[in-house]
């Protein structure tokens, strides 16, 4: 089995650069409203659900030398900040989706 891969001369030119960009930045616009999604989904919840306790759980102990890593919460707590959303936005379920909606 032969298989072709073409590339188009556009991809190439500087025009095709800020067209390359445009898509990279919708990319990241579509998983910053998945992650939101999935935050409102899980601050909806009971209080006794495992998965809001999951988000809500503090690891004791200590982290390794260097740079830490960036926790799944650091992330959503910044895409939040970003859209001027907070907690009780995500309480109104309907508002929530048009707050993180991502416009083509």
């Amino acid at each position: 089995m032969t298989v072709f891969v073409f590339i188009r001369k556009r991809y190439t030119t500087v025009t095709g650069g800020v067209y390359r960009m445009s898509c990279i930045l919708y990319i990241i616009l579509i998983l910053q409203q998945n992650r939101l999604r999935w935050y409102g989904h899980v601050l909806r919840k009971e209080d006794t659900d495992w998965v809001k306790k999951c988000m809500e759980y503090e690891v004791e102990g200590f982290r390794p030398r260097g740079r830490p890593k960036r926790t799944w919460r650091e992330v959503v707590q910044k895409d939040c900040q970003a859209r001027n959303l907070n907690k009780e936005d995500a309480m109104d379920r309907g508002r929530w989706q048009k707050l993180i909606k991502v416009g083509c």
